[in-house]
């Protein structure tokens, strides 16, 4: 069995912070040509480059970020044991970092994360949101703990992904009340009838027009929106009907002022955790998990 150095990895840590060695010999009273040697050695033991020379400076290589998230992690967790030996606060304070996609509504977001904030009093969390592609990245390089998604992973990453499905629920849609009207004779009302629809690349944009034709209604599309809420707000002026999922209609209504118009179980909206761990591991995660299951879609 291959063991880590600590001592590499501590003038690896202070070389990435301090930006070059010559900064970090001083930092470690150390000569340059050795830290330049334990840094090497640090390479091979690895099967990595760490750093590459552009120009002057030393840039750290994709792996060298990774290992450096790892190496702060490292570092953090040894002055914290220091602190508790010595029988001072420890200051650990829990970490969540998430990905959403940018076609989950907010609220639904929203909804899905509030159950973290419970497993801990001083949690700090980061969201990030972005496409899933760029998500996924994001999750290989272990830059975030989990990705929220509307679809399971397929995409090519470095390494493996895994799917736990969250939950699933119908769709609803909502009018403001000008078109409320439409709710008498749904969902042949639909029929010519105002839409605001996601963009094309979204999954519920599909299924919303797989089941028009199924439903031989055909709206008349007036938007196409990246961003959910943007698409809401035009919702709430009235410039046409909007579709969510069924689990955040009375948000919906009450925020936007809008009314039900009708509801359909034909479409499934679905949710995942997608993480690099085969079992959720992280409590904020497991918190997550549990209450959408439990609660939210259940």
């Amino acid at each position: 069995m291959s063991w880590l150095n600590y001592h590499h990895l501590l003038y690896f840590w202070t070389v990435a912070r301090a930006g070059s060695i010559a900064k970090a010999s001083q930092e470690l009273r150390l000569a340059q040509p050795t830290i330049s040697a334990q840094l090497k050695l640090l390479e091979e033991s690895l099967g990595h480059k760490l750093f590459e020379r552009q120009g002057r400076r030393l840039v750290l290589t994709d792996v060298g970020r990774t290992v450096l998230r790892y190496a702060e992690d490292i570092f953090r967790l040894g002055n914290e044991l220091r602190n508790v030996v010595n029988g001072l606060p420890s200051g650990q304070q829990l970490r969540l970092a998430i990905g959403v996609t940018d076609v989950i509504p907010k609220l639904v977001a929203e909804r899905l994360i509030q159950p973290a904030f419970d497993t801990s009093p001083d949690i700090r969390i980061t969201c990030r949101e972005g496409p899933l592609p760029q998500l996924l990245a994001s999750l290989a390089l272990h830059e975030l703990d989990v990705v929220l998604a509307d679809a399971p992973s397929s995409e090519p990453v470095s390494i493996r992904s895994f799917n736990h499905l969250l939950g699933k629920c119908g769709v609803s849609f909502f009018a403001a009340p000008k078109l409320a009207h439409l709710g008498r004779g749904f969902p042949r009302s639909l029929d010519g009838a105002p839409v605001l629809l996601p963009s094309e690349t979204s999954s519920v944009r599909r299924s919303l027009e797989i089941w028009f034709d199924a439903q031989r209604v055909h709206p008349l599309i007036v938007g196409d929106f990246d961003d959910s809420a943007l698409l809401k707000a035009f919702g709430h002026r009235g410039h046409g009907v909007f579709a969510a999922p069924s689990i955040i209609e009375d948000e919906v209504c009450r925020q936007f002022a809008v009314s039900v118009v009708g509801r359909t179980e034909d479409i499934e909206t679905c949710f995942y955790a997608i993480s690099v761990e085969r079992r959720l591991r992280h409590p904020a995660v497991v918190a997550i998990a549990e209450t959408a299951r439990s609660l939210l879609f259940s």
